[in-house]
């Protein structure tokens, strides 16, 4: 079992603007004043460097292009619906906007088998939606694959009980709290965890502030500490920077890379940005147009492939 993949799925925009439907509760998101044409073609330049970057360093990027048809604004972060795990089970889950569920397509699956990857079975928990229950992919669900533990922020957008079903299923040992950000002087739950925290191999990037709850807070160093992992706290100005919005992926000869947004970089201080490169380097791309109008960053976009191979 291992903690990171060398293989992820990206999908390419083609309608990318800010969605009206997500912006009620993502408070990262904020509107760009000029046409969603311009923000779509800026939003794909921002991409298509990102993939090359990640190429370049050898991770096994598999680019799926978005149908215009299903005028899908948020596209570009499938990790919200999908995730990929290596008994050869993929998980669909259910999405807070409903513009987004469209966003939900078997042909990716295709596209992967196509690519040599096996797919067992299908678990699919958009049946939820029904019932206004949502639960958003490796956006809600941060999961420590070697210590078998999965990390939830409970908000609108994470539903206890289904992430509790998700951990049953997926035989993961829950970790749930809730964290918070500050909007118009009121503590406000944070949209996704993943915003909020990263989990490495040997290391843990989080927003420890964000939650609010004492106990709540000790309880998830605890399972940090516990399972060895060095603690790299940041702030919530840093987390408004996409600080916590990373991924660890492995490049050639294995080679592990932290990978972030240009602006998460800039935030962080020399002392956070040494406690990495102790572990692995960092690899970040500029990605402000996604970030401003998608409230999204690196992590996101990124839905890591661990089915194994046919």
């Amino acid at each position: 079992m291992q903690q990171t993949t060398d293989t992820i799925l990206m999908i390419r925009p083609v309608n990318f603007r800010m969605n009206e439907q997500t912006a009620v509760n993502n408070y990262f998101q904020e509107d760009l004043d000029i046409k969603n044409a311009e923000i779509n073609a800026k939003a794909q330049e921002e991409f298509d460097a990102f993939v090359d970057k990640l190429r370049a360093v050898g991770i096994n990027v598999i680019v799926e292009q978005d149908d215009k048809l299903m005028d899908t604004p948020d596209s570009i972060f499938p990790n919200n619906w999908v995730s990929f795990h290596s008994n050869g089970d993929v998980a669909k889950y259910p999405m807070f906007a409903e513009n987004r569920r469209r966003e939900r397509r078997d042909e990716v699956f295709i596209r992967l088998e196509d690519e040599g990857f096996r797919i067992e079975n299908i678990i699919d928990y958009t049946s939820a939606e029904h019932e206004g229950i949502f639960l958003e992919g490796t956006g809600s669900i941060l999961m420590d694959r070697v210590n078998g533990k999965a990390y939830c922020a409970l908000s609108p957008r994470a539903d206890e009980d289904l992430f509790i079903e998700f951990c049953e299923d997926f035989e993961y040992t829950p970790v749930i709290f809730t964290a918070n950000q500050t909007v118009n002087g009121k503590r406000m739950p944070i949209y996704h965890t993943n915003v909020m925290m990263c989990l490495a191999e040997n290391f843990a990037v989080i927003c420890l502030d964000s939650i609010d709850d004492k106990k709540e807070r000790k309880n998830v160093v605890k399972h940090l500490k516990q399972d060895g992992k060095e603690i790299i706290s940041i702030t919530e100005a840093q987390m408004h920077q996409f600080a916590g919005n990373m991924l660890q992926l492995r490049g050639d000869n294995n080679q592990r890379y932290l990978v972030m947004s240009e602006a998460a970089h800039k935030s962080l201080t020399p002392s956070q940005i040494a406690n990495i490169e102790k572990h692995c380097p960092i690899l970040s791309s500029s990605l402000d147009t996604i970030e401003t109008c998608g409230g999204g960053s690196a992590r996101c976009m990124m839905a890591e492939v661990f089915l194994p191979r046919i």
